[in-house]
């Protein structure tokens, strides 16, 4: 029993024995590429706040896909130490830049967790609550400080891993130590259209739990447009763990985060569907 999932029981023999066949996360890793409607989602953004209401596309990917995983729960599992888990929570990680008190550029990873009753507009207020309170030149978040203290001692970071690593696999380490890891989350997502480039197709952490990295590049034309429209898509790079689920299990979630990319006013309402208290 780990304190982020339960040994998931519904695997067939063939999911159970691929973690041993691929220990390793790297060795089992699918990419594949996709494209978002620009148009649609960008006309979704400007309309919304025409009301009044922020929303950006961040929020609108993370909410697609979230409404997604909850109808197709395996791609919220991961493997551990060869064992294929159900995660008990969802949670996504990402990074931004900030700059130092010098003045100097710097990064800094971020967690958000998510429930069943959100939807995109309080995601959209939980990722930018989290960037404000962590922009400021001399805020250090609790990830921050917890590296600090880790590299203030010559070799101590190298145990301090070490110890952590180990203590993950035999389902050991502090439920603070994971929520405290954006290593150990449901999906990490990268917003490289937000510095003008090109997406990639970024690998899975070995250390923590990330099962799924999807890579926003800029927008690009769209090259099925007739000749002289102008178009869009933005491509997506999606690097997967193909030991947590089939591959026609894949294909569902897909095929259901494409089409709420294309009908962002259904990611208004709860994102399981159920109607809000009181209503």
């Amino acid at each position: 029993m780990r304190p982020d999932g339960t040994l998931a029981k519904d695997p067939t023999a063939i999911m159970r024995a691929l973690p041993y066949i691929m220990p390793k996360r790297f060795d089992a890793q699918n990419w594949a590429s996709d494209y978002v409607d620009e148009d649609i989602v960008r006309a979704f953004i400007r309309q919304k706040r025409r009301e009044g209401r922020h929303v950006t596309h961040m929020s609108v990917l993370v909410a697609a896909y979230y409404k997604a995983a909850l109808e197709n729960p395996k791609v919220n599992y991961f493997v551990m130490n060869r064992r294929i888990y159900k995660r008990n929570h969802f949670c996504f990680s990402f990074v931004i830049l900030k700059t130092r008190a010098d003045g100097t550029p710097d990064e800094t990873s971020l967690k958000v967790f998510l429930e069943p009753e959100d939807d995109v507009f309080t995601i959209s207020h939980k990722i930018q609550d989290i960037i404000d309170r962590n922009q400021a030149a001399e805020h250090d978040n609790r990830t921050d400080k917890f590296a600090s203290i880790a590299f203030a001692v010559p070799g101590l970071a190298r145990f301090v891993f070490w110890l952590a690593y180990h203590l993950d696999l035999h389902g050991l380490l502090p439920r603070k130590i994971i929520d405290l890891s954006p290593f150990h989350t449901s999906l990490f997502i990268t917003n490289l259209a937000s510095i003008n480039t090109s997406y990639i197709f970024h690998h899975c952490y070995e250390f923590g739990t990330t099962s799924v990295f999807v890579c926003m590049g800029k927008p690009v034309p769209d090259p099925q447009a007739p000749a002289g429209s102008r178009k869009k898509k933005m491509p997506l790079g999606v690097v997967m763990d193909e030991r947590i689920a089939t591959g026609i299990e894949y294909s569902r979630f897909f095929a259901a985060f494409e089409r709420y990319l294309k009908r962002p006013e259904t990611l208004e309402q709860r994102l399981d569907g159920k109607a809000a208290v009181g209503v």
